[in-house]
């Protein structure tokens, strides 16, 4: 990439950030009047609608529904610092990409209040400045990081009016009666609104928008489901790829599943776990920088993020050499059998919590059998003692974040009943540590977890993950079909 304003770059070839006294040092005024003129138009006049633009339109009248006669503030976020000059990739907050659609820095949705309702406004930076030269002289000028949306066009895509982001903290540090702001993402809007805003009312904000994202309408399950098909096209990629991860690392099968999401999607929903052999017993194993040996397992988690931002979470847990022992697959089944328990429980006017007690009680059920936990197993689930090797939860909501709804109120989540349209993973798994001593020598090392993306539909659920096979033969079969 080109550097920006490093040391060894000639002073009047360096991109300036700031004027001093209306002229840029280093810049002759013969090329600053050369680089004003000679560009094409390349106003885009004909723009459809993003595909969700009637979706968001809906999302915001429901918001200004329950929030009359307030103003509403929604910021994108900003770009932040990796290095040096150079920023992360940036990805807009949730709560802005879920009313707007747009996925742009630094963009602010303003809904002002009026008698019936709302008049939203979405700020953003306009087209660069060719006339003074901010274009090809500032570091996020068009010419250094590409060409942005005209206003005009923001309008023609989004389907609300438009305004430069420049002004936005002005006008709200002019803005009368009561306001409420998304926290978290940009200081300069929460300093504008500092004298007008309380913590105990934004956070009723940001609760009331992530509950209303428990019930995903029909574009949403079409990206959930896009986004789950390109993640089983990423498992398949790896299974074909296992013996150059062999000869490499867990390393190997991280690249090969983040180029899948890059191709298809816009990037990995969140960092991938590819985790071999004992590493598969630590939850978010994301070094993946560990040996991949025959003999052992492999557990990979992960989801390919769709352009519009929806994730997929999978995860199989497959033998590298194809083939599971008998030990292995003894601790397979036993997971599987988990999780059709989970999925079974997954249906409409079910507790949110219905699928995690099947499947912790099969979990349980089988550490009794094997003699791991003595028993009564009621006795064991009502102490929790299973969960020395079940470890965590047995799924969450999914959707713009992998944890989706994470601010929503308890009682409309864990304690909630399930609805037609809600996402969630069913995972169960068992993870039995290499130190464990309570456990027979060779189950150490050993960690197991079956991931799903289940759909509540009216009349129980669909699995959108189920092109991944998952019972132990299955997945033999599979691996072997695409290695043969």
């Amino acid at each position: 990439m080109a550097e920006q304003q490093s040391p060894e770059t000639p002073e009047d070839e360096q991109p300036i950030k700031q004027r001093k006294n209306g002229l840029y040092p280093g810049v002759s005024d013969e090329l600053a009047e050369n680089m004003k003129g000679g560009w094409a138009d390349t106003e885009r006049r004909d723009l459809e609608p993003i595909a969700q633009a009637g979706h968001t339109a809906r999302r915001r009248a429901a918001l200004s529904e329950r929030f009359p006669g307030e103003r509403l503030v929604i910021p994108a976020g900003n770009l932040k610092t990796r290095s040096n000059d150079t920023e992360y990739s940036f990805r807009a907050s949730v709560e802005y990409a879920y009313l707007t659609g747009n996925q742009t820095e630094d963009g602010v949705l303003v809904m002002e209040p009026r008698a019936g309702g709302h008049d939203a406004t979405l700020y953003l930076l306009p087209r660069s400045d060719r006339e003074n030269g901010e274009f090809w002289l500032d570091g996020q000028g068009e010419l250094w990081v590409g060409r942005r949306n005209s206003l005009t066009e923001g309008e023609q895509l989004y389907g609300l009016p438009c305004a430069d982001v420049r002004t936005v903290t002005d006008t709200l540090a002019e803005a009368t009666g009561p306001v409420r702001v998304v926290r978290g993402y940009d200081a300069r809007v929460e300093a504008a609104l500092a004298d007008k805003v309380t913590a105990e009312r934004d956070e009723e904000l940001r609760v009331y928008l992530s509950e209303s994202r428990l019930v995903k309408d029909e574009f949403e399950i079409g990206e959930l489901q896009k986004a789950v098909d390109s993640t089983v096209r990423g498992f398949e990629d790896v299974v074909r790829v296992l013996d150059k991860a062999e000869a490499t690392s867990e390393r190997y099968i991280e690249g090969t599943f983040f180029l899948r999401a890059r191709v298809e999607g816009n990037d990995i929903g969140y960092g991938s776990i590819c985790a071999a052999g004992p590493h598969a017993t630590t939850l978010h194993w994301v070094r993946n920088d560990g040996p991949v040996r025959s003999g052992e397992l492999l557990l990979l988690d992960a989801g390919v993020e769709t352009h519009t931002l929806y994730t997929a979470d999978v995860t199989r847990t497959m033998p590298v050499n194809g083939t599971f022992s008998e030990l292995q697959r003894k601790i397979y089944d036993a997971v599987y059998d988990a999780q059709e328990a989970g999925i079974a429980a997954v249906r409409p006017g079910a507790k949110y919590l219905d699928f995690h007690h099947a499947a912790q009680r099969v979990l349980a059920e089988r550490l009794v059998e094997w003699g791991l936990l003595d028993g009564p197993v009621e006795k064991v689930l009502e102490l929790g003692l299973q969960r020395r090797w079940t470890l965590h939860g047995t799924g969450h909501m999914l959707g713009l974040d992998v944890h989706d709804c994470a601010s929503a109120r308890r009682e409309a989540y864990a304690e909630g009943t399930l609805e037609p349209g809600m996402c969630l993973t069913v995972e169960p798994g068992l993870y039995f540590q290499s130190d464990d001593l309570t456990v027979p020598e060779e189950y150490r090392g050993i960690g197991v977890r079956i991931e799903d993306d289940i759909l509540v539909t009216e009349d129980g659920n669909r699995n959108l993950s189920d092109a991944l096979p998952r019972t132990s033969a299955d997945v033999e079969a599979w691996m072997a079909s695409l290695r043969g």
